[in-house]
């Protein structure tokens, strides 16, 4: 079963670009964001959920953010992600 609301990730090589672009994600559309993982290397993910067209937006602003002070290495947005996928991302509580 699909959810209702996309799913967005930018990563970065960093944590500076990882919090600029949450930053910027967070006040460029109505998303909400649901946290991050450090996988190693440096490299870091930041999600948000929220409608399609906000996530969209929202990435788009972080990625952008993120070039300006770090290492951008990927942006991807899924825009109704299984529910089976929930199972693996940060829970919503995470950051405040």
């Amino acid at each position: 079963m699909a959810n209702a609301n996309a799913l967005g990730m930018v990563e970065t090589k960093g944590l500076v670009g990882a919090i600029e672009a949450a930053d910027a994600m967070v006040k460029a559309a109505n998303v909400t964001l649901i946290g991050k993982e450090q996988i190693g290397a440096g490299l870091v993910t930041v999600m948000v959920r929220g409608d399609v067209g906000a996530v969209k937006a929202a990435t788009d602003a972080g990625a952008a953010a993120a070039e300006r002070v770090g290492e951008l290495l990927s942006v991807h947005v899924i825009p109704r992600p299984h529910s089976e996928v929930d199972a693996i991302l940060p829970k919503t509580k995470t950051v405040e």
